[in-house]
């Protein structure tokens, strides 16, 4: 058996979440105390009770954008798909990946569709990179009402009126429908960047916000805009082999010095492995103290790491052989790990972005 093969585990598929609980408080929450090897079970709801008064919840603020395109190539009528990646602000022009037949050659157009299957933004071919994405410029067709371009100034305004929300694909095939618009998002969400939700944050309501807070937990935010890399399995035999992804995030200076300053009379939980994977790299970045920090990180979490800003962890239940799982093993061990997920499915929890949680303390 191969070291990545230790973080694989048989998942009936009747246990993979299609749709989230009408009340996302109502998720069920396996509790798992690191100290005592122990394992309890409770809701989302049960939280302010959980948790204790000096406690901060750090909360990762990304909003998912709706990068998902579909349409069809205009000179040959077939269907294309595509993945909004990043703009590049000087010079307007966006990196996408892309799913057709055939070969897009530069110069060719494709029309996008919105959710209503109308024909709307043009994206013209300008360029493939060595790894085959494209460099497409976004455009409105000639008919396009005048008035309205203004509406297009950001990507996100684009993406707003055109895309669709980047549904992993064990979702209804990655198909959204119109309630996955808030569904898909936190209640917290801000700062527009995401291909995927931060999902444990997907629990929380402002009501269990008020809650928590109200029993002397504080909540603090951070940002990491979730990258396509989330969704990719460990593809190589061992950890030492595995490139990480690498994803932009930041903590302010407020944000710090609150995390710092509670960390003496309580535990810093992170809400989500996207949290975890910013505080660490924060923290690793200012000599092991969490200090105001932005850029990109490729920071692989695994059994061995040594947590310099965390105390705990409220995380959904990951892929087989996914990054995430070998960052839960890093906090309980990969047996302890392992063994949760068993428990889990056992008692026949929901797994997965629309699943229920565990919190690790």
């Amino acid at each position: 058996m191969s070291e990545i093969d230790q973080y694989n585990y048989h998942l009936p598929k009747e246990l993979i979440a299609q749709d989230p609980l009408a009340n996302r408080t109502d998720a069920r929450l396996m509790v798992i105390d690191r100290a005592a090897q122990t394992i309890d079970h409770y809701h989302v709801r049960d939280l302010p009770e959980l948790l204790t008064p000096g406690d901060t919840l750090v909360m990762n603020n990304s909003r998912v954008i709706p990068a998902r395109l579909a349409g069809y190539r205009s000179q040959t009528n077939g269907k294309w798909q595509g993945l909004f990646l990043r703009a590049d602000a000087n010079t307007g022009l966006w990196e996408v990946l892309t799913k057709t037949r055939g070969t897009l050659k530069v110069g060719e157009v494709i029309t996008t569709r919105d959710r209503d299957a109308r024909d709307g933004m043009l994206l013209t071919v300008v360029a493939r990179t060595d790894d085959g994405k494209l460099i497409v410029q976004p455009s409105l067709p000639t008919d396009w009402p005048s008035a309205d371009e203004r509406a297009f100034d950001t990507p996100v305004q684009w993406l707003t009126r055109f895309g669709r929300i980047p549904l992993p694909p064990y979702i209804r095939d990655g198909q959204m429908v119109d309630s996955d618009v808030t569904d898909y998002q936190t209640v917290y969400a801000k700062e527009a960047g995401s291909v995927a939700a931060p999902t444990a944050g997907l629990h929380f309501t402002q009501s269990l916000l008020e809650k928590i807070r109200a029993a002397g937990v504080e909540t603090a935010e951070v940002t990491l805009h979730v990258g396509i890399g989330t969704f990719r399995p460990i593809s190589v035999e061992t950890l030492d082999q595995h490139q990480m992804h690498s994803e932009w995030g930041s903590v302010d200076e407020p944000t710090s010095d609150q995390i710092n300053t509670r960390r003496h009379r309580g535990r810093t939980i992170a809400v989500g492995t996207t949290s975890v994977r910013v505080l660490e790299s924060a923290a690793r970045a200012r000599g092991g103290k969490v200090g105001e920090w932005s850029g990109d990180t490729d920071i692989f979490i695994r059994p061995g790491h040594e947590f310099l800003a965390i105390d705990g962890l409220m995380t959904n239940f990951h892929l087989p052989k996914s990054s995430l799982l070998v960052l839960v093993s890093a906090l309980i061990s990969r047996e302890f790990a392992m063994r949760a997920y068993q428990v889990a499915i056992e008692n026949e929890y929901r797994f997965y972005s629309y699943g229920d949680a565990m919190l690790i303390l």
